[in-house]
């Protein structure tokens, strides 16, 4: 593993990644903590924040483009900052199941899903940790993927797991 890659990478992508350390360390606390008192208020203002920084600074890089220098990625990026501010007006309306499931959502689609394609070789979060062996990437991306997959199954109404 070597940091280089980041640190020789351009501002936007510094910038990024140094978002996206805190939004994905402090979301877990934030949105799993069972006490919703200031110290939950305090630090989702900051993952808030992250999360924001980390989606604004996605726009100033390219990677697959489609549109410009637009790719589908940035799609998610939209929907993270869309889902910041309707789980933040749903708090403040006092709608806390609505909240807590928009949270949840930007947090394991915003971070997870996004993650995953952020290790796929040739990039640069892939050549940070998998420097020697980029396609060791896929297997990490494979079980987050079914992961992904499997959190959202068993959060649908009335799914168990039947053996």
């Amino acid at each position: 593993m070597t940091l280089d890659p980041i640190l020789n990478a351009p501002p936007a992508i510094q910038i990024h990644v140094f978002a996206a350390i805190p939004a994905t360390v402090l979301g877990p606390l934030v949105i799993y903590r069972k006490r919703r008192d200031l110290l939950h208020k305090s630090l989702g203002y900051v993952w808030v924040a992250a999360m924001a920084v980390m989606a604004l600074s996605s726009f100033f890089i390219s990677g697959w483009r489609i549109i410009g220098s637009f790719g589908p990625i940035h799609l998610i990026s939209i929907f993270v900052l869309q889902g910041l501010i309707s789980g933040l007006v749903d708090a403040r309306a006092a709608r806390m199941a609505e909240h807590k499931a928009t949270m949840q959502g930007v947090y394991w689609w915003g971070i997870g899903f996004a993650g995953l394609l952020t290790l796929m070789p040739g990039r640069r979060l892939n050549e940070a940790l998998f420097a020697s062996h980029p396609e060791n990437a896929y297997w990490v991306m494979a079980v987050g993927l079914c992961l992904l997959i499997a959190r959202w199954w068993f959060a649908q109404p009335g799914r168990v797991l039947s053996v």
